[in-house]
């Protein structure tokens, strides 16, 4: 049987995609870079106590004024700290926090499509399948012919990864308002708009956090892959201790990744708490 060559029409394509599009994609790794330069800078520029002691006191309200995320939070990043990788949790924090917006401008619009164009949603949900199947190392080969090397076509690749569940569950959210509220919306006289900001948005905000929480996580899962393209970060210093195999390093690194993890995972699953929750 005659092996199809599909490797060769995919290069072709890139290629092609990559030289006719050669100016944009310069232009968004610059305005990229640019973006996520300033952004650790400005962390980066915070005293490492009072950023410490600003995130125990948020985390502290969050949680309804309950001191065990604070605990934790505060022993967490004195950890990191203490072992010399706050300048790459600053890297980490900016790569989740930019890749984690960038997925949810796009995927809470498209998913609000979905809910509303059934065509849209039999047109989009094959790719989203598709993205949420595909190994995230896949993603790195499109981010680096596009991009070339460093934390642009990290994010790049943490965007397309973790986008799938925000639009997903916007999609559901939407699509589970209450056909009456609906309609009781409509026979007032509200336009799309105002259902959408007034009625449908605020009665599917917990489920649309749910799929950003998701999201967020998504991202942070890619530090680590991401740092194989040039991407700073914790994520570095596992895969430098995955190549040196040096343990402890490693283990290190880890830890704080999982810190991160954790303290970003409550934040967020508090904030999606409904404020009348005992």
């Amino acid at each position: 049987m005659t092996k199809l060559p599909v490797a060769k029409w995919v290069t072709i394509f890139v290629d092609w995609l990559t030289e006719s599009f050669a100016g944009f994609f310069r232009v968004i790794q610059v305005v990229g870079q640019f973006i996520m330069d300033s952004f650790t800078a400005l962390l980066v520029m915070i005293p490492p106590f009072i950023f410490i002691i600003l995130i125990v006191v948020a985390a502290y309200f969050a949680s309804g004024r309950k001191w065990g995320l604070a605990a934790f939070s505060g022993i967490g990043l004195l950890f990191i700290y203490n072992q010399q990788l706050w300048h790459d949790l600053m890297n980490t924090i900016t790569l989740v926090i930019v890749s984690s917006l960038v997925s949810v401008v796009i995927g809470v619009p498209l998913g609000i499509l979905m809910a509303k164009k059934d065509k849209v949603q039999t047109i989009v949900t094959p790719f989203l399948d598709f993205m949420q199947t595909m190994p995230g190392f896949v993603y790195l080969i499109p981010a680096v012919a596009f991009f070339g090397i460093g934390v642009v076509p990290g994010v790049f690749a943490s965007v397309i990864f973790a986008l799938p569940p925000t639009v997903r569950f916007a999609n559901l959210g939407i699509r589970q308002v209450p056909t009456e509220l609906v309609e009781a919306s409509d026979s007032f006289g509200s336009t799309g708009w105002q259902k959408l900001f007034k009625v449908e948005l605020p009665l599917a905000k917990n489920t649309i956090m749910a799929g950003v929480n998701q999201t967020v996580m998504l991202a942070l899962s890619m530090v680590v892959i991401a740092s194989m393209i040039g991407a700073p970060g914790l994520g570095r210093g596992v895969l430098s201790a995955l190549q040196r195999a040096q343990v402890g390093n490693g283990f290190v690194s880890g830890v704080a990744i999982v810190v991160l993890a954790i303290i970003i995972d409550r934040f967020t699953q508090y904030l999606n708490k409904d404020k009348y929750e005992g």
